[in-house]
């Protein structure tokens, strides 16, 4: 059976092999724009796919885009900061916040919070410190409540209800918002003096807006006793970002994939006319139009893979060099997208020779041959 089907395997590939080389001008021209529609799509998604890792990493920069809390004001679950980074895993991170109003020795209050410094450090890493605090009773001061505690920046006492700390100045603080007018000190040393547990856990998670919402509908379930919400700031303008960027690239890929598949649909339609007595010869030999179908989509399908890895070739390479020339940053190659453009260059030209395939069943032997 092998030594049967061997002649005809044979056959089939010396005449895709002389239909190339026969019509080469047809074949390059085919080639070619199925080249251009592959480097297009894959510079334009190998763009969208590290910009939008890119703008993820960035938005994290920003702080939480999620918040738990307790209800009306209330402290959240003991367990609860342990339940929140099971659920989130390797997916973010979760920060616990403690707040009270204290006064310093001559009776000015001042919002005292309690937090994990080194988790802080890489959740918000927008805000301006000069140090982060280092050793117990250390203090990170906001620029507001510098000024209104301890200008000269020296140790001082802190109470509440009728509980005294002493702490020292380590750093300085500064973001233009409500975190100026605070003083920040270690958990630990929070829950020592005041005693209260904490009441936010600022968490952020990454993952497109879906994902977050999953991790949103995963926190609520599990804390049925907490406030689950989003910070709308940061996701819609996140989510609003990505959506412009990601539109944009779309459209011009569809719009240049569209014009190269025309190019393509014209230079096969001239490929068909060309070879018309190739195929009345097919035909007068016995082949039934399936068979004279199959070939054709065959020859169109390797062109098709052929084009797709010249051009994945060519659109890492000018992505590359549209990160450099306009975002003046590496764009990283994304062998991920590969499949897609591959299985679309195969589907685009395939598609492209659904017509010059209808003109097929429309030569007649006899009349060609006859020259007519």
């Amino acid at each position: 059976m092998r030594r049967a089907n061997a002649p005809h395997t044979s056959m089939f590939l010396r005449m895709l092999v002389r239909a190339a080389n026969l019509r080469r001008g047809r074949v390059i021209t085919a080639l070619i724009a199925i080249m251009v529609a592959a480097a297009v799509a894959t510079a334009m998604l190998n763009l969208y796919v590290d910009v939008q890792a890119k703008l993820r990493k960035e938005f994290r920069n920003y702080g939480a885009n999620i918040v738990v809390a307790g209800k009306d004001g209330q402290a959240l679950p003991a367990d609860a900061l342990a339940t929140v980074r099971s659920i989130l895993g390797a997916r973010g991170l979760a920060v616990p916040f403690a707040y009270v109003i204290a006064q310093d020795k001559n009776g000015r209050s001042v919002v005292v919070a309690g937090t994990d410094f080194t988790q802080v450090a890489a959740l918000d890493r927008w805000w301006s410190v000069t140090s982060w605090p280092q050793q117990p009773n250390d203090a990170l001061l906001g620029t507001r409540a510098l000024s209104a505690i301890t200008p000269e920046s020296q140790p001082f006492d802190l109470i509440f209800h009728d509980r005294t700390i002493h702490v020292n100045p380590a750093g300085i603080l500064h973001t233009g918002a409500t975190e100026d007018s605070r003083i920040y000190i270690s958990l630990s040393d929070f829950t020592n003096w005041t005693g209260v547990a904490p009441i936010v856990i600022e968490v952020a998670a990454s993952g497109n807006s879906n994902e977050i919402s999953s991790v949103m509908r995963e926190l609520t379930k599990a804390l049925p006793d907490a406030e689950v919400r989003p910070i709308r700031q940061v996701m819609e303008g996140e989510a609003n970002v990505l959506g412009k960027t990601r539109s944009t690239l779309y459209v011009a890929s569809a719009l240049i994939i569209l014009t190269a598949s025309l190019c393509v649909l014209a230079t096969l339609i001239g490929w068909v006319f060309d070879r018309r007595a190739d195929f009345a010869v097919m035909k007068a030999l016995g082949a039934s139009e399936p068979t004279i179908a199959a070939f054709f989509a065959t020859e169109v399908a390797i062109l098709g893979a052929v084009g797709a890895i010249l051009g994945f070739a060519v659109g890492i390479a000018v992505a590359s060099w549209i990160g450099r020339v306009n975002f003046h940053a590496p764009v990283t190659p994304r062998f991920v997208i590969f499949p897609a453009v591959f299985a679309g260059s195969i589907a685009v030209a395939l598609i492209a020779a659904v017509v010059p395939i209808t003109l097929l069943r429309r030569v007649q032997p006899a009349i060609i041959l006859r020259g007519e």
